[in-house]
């Protein structure tokens, strides 16, 4: 990643690490690492073989989380589904509501109205400032620099206050619905997001000063786990661990939706591909999160925050439910049937803090999924560690494990 700072060269960093001695016969050792180290970051066990400490072979096993969300999806209304994808990746609940909900509506060719794509991106922003923050404190954690976490834990609870406000809940959200979301933002709420992001800018400015230029950040992640441009595409990476090695890729940029294409951001690029280049990146993401949440903000729109004329899909509001027979029986149709979509198929993904969170849902008709295939980012960009892992040290693998920031919970599903 472009900066202004004299940077080691990757390259002659990673030469310089030990490797297995060749033309002699060592017996190679096999070494179990989780399913409950806390460096895997959850229920994640990699199967490694080592030639002393460096490794010749890292086979991650997983499933150990697996909970079958896509089958249960076949026998839920959509609307019943949403708490669901709060369980994927957890650390960016409002993100997967958002990404599902757009699936759905696309299948029944909904356009939501402004407002609620405002909210949508605004939430979604949010979450990935607060995903962005745990994965850099647990990072911090893992290469020995425990204050990081703790300031970052300090500015994600303001955020989790702000979840709070919004939907009655800070982690579990289920914020989403079919046709818009579960309620309108409180009055003053988007000035309370404004005075965060302003407040949180030179915070998050001090949290990154403890390890750009920390000798033993840059020792731990410099030249550690590169992962070429041609891998990171072979492998299907997506999201900051794509972008760190060189690929522009963004889905709010390429493909834009719930209106992304209104707000000027940019990509942050990595130039090595190494651990230390994807701790840039998530650093630079959250500056440019901040950047999209008040230009949202700023214009702001009037107007209805479901769609108001997708009477067979949301729900009236209460006031409605309670005045008049025709919403009350429209009311109950959609909450014991589920709202009602055309037989068809649709695949949407949307950029996560992970990568690209992806839902194809197949339709009969009705308000049941026929069949329902989640792609999650973080099972994708788990399969390059048999690759990057291969060469480096027992203790680079954590450093590793800590710049691919996945989830286990998407990961198994």
């Amino acid at each position: 990643m472009s900066t202004e700072m004299n940077i080691p060269d990757a390259a002659a960093r990673a030469a310089a690490r030990p490797a297995a001695v060749e033309g002699f016969d060592t017996e190679k050792m096999s070494l179990s690492m989780g399913p409950s180290h806390p460096s895997t970051h959850g229920v994640l066990r990699l199967q490694m073989e080592l030639d002393g400490e460096v490794l010749t072979k890292c086979d991650p096993v997983i499933g150990y989380l697996h909970r079958g969300d896509e089958k249960i999806a076949e026998n839920m209304t959509y609307n019943q589904f949403v708490p669901y994808t709060d369980r994927l990746d957890y650390l960016a609940p409002l993100a997967n509501n958002m990404a599902y909900a757009i699936a759905v509506e696309r299948l029944a060719k909904l356009e939501v109205p402004a407002r609620c794509q405002a909210i949508r991106v605004i939430t979604a922003e949010m979450a990935r400032i607060s995903a962005h923050l745990l994965g850099l404190g647990a990072f911090g954690i893992d290469t020995g620099a425990w204050t990081v976490f703790m300031y970052a834990f300090t500015e994600r609870e303001k955020l989790y206050t702000l979840f709070e406000e919004l939907t009655g809940a800070r982690f579990t959200t289920s914020y989403a619905r079919i046709g818009g979301v579960a309620r309108d933002v409180p009055e003053g709420w988007t000035q309370k997001v404004d005075a965060f992001c302003d407040q949180f800018l030179p915070i998050l400015e001090e949290i990154l000063a403890l390890l750009t230029r920390n000798k033993i950040f840059m020792d731990r992640t410099v030249g550690v786990g590169v992962i070429s441009r041609e891998d990171a595409i072979a492998y299907g990476l997506t999201g900051p661990n794509l972008r760190g090695s060189g690929v522009p890729m963004d889905l709010r940029k390429d493909k834009p939706y719930s209106g992304y294409e209104q707000y000027d951001f940019d990509i942050p690029v990595g130039e090595h591909g190494d651990c230390y280049d994807r701790y840039l990146v998530r650093g630079e993401e959250m500056r440019q999160s901040v950047r999209i949440i008040k230009q949202a903000i700023a214009k702001f729109p009037s107007g209805p925050w479901y769609a108001t004329d997708a009477r067979k899909i949301f729900a009236p509001p209460k006031d409605k439910i309670l005045s008049s027979m025709e919403e009350l029986i429209q009311n109950f149709m959609i909450v014991t049937e589920g709202p009602q979509m055309p037989a068809g198929e649709v695949y949407f993904e949307a950029e996560n803090p992970k990568g690209a969170l992806g839902f194809f849902i197949v339709s009969k008709g009705g308000g049941v999924p026929y069949r329902l295939k989640i792609r999650a980012p973080s099972f994708c960009n788990l399969s390059i560690l048999p690759k990057v892992c291969v060469g480096n040290l027992v203790s680079d693998v954590v450093s590793i494990l800590g710049s691919l920031d996945f989830v286990m919970g998407e990961c198994d599903r």
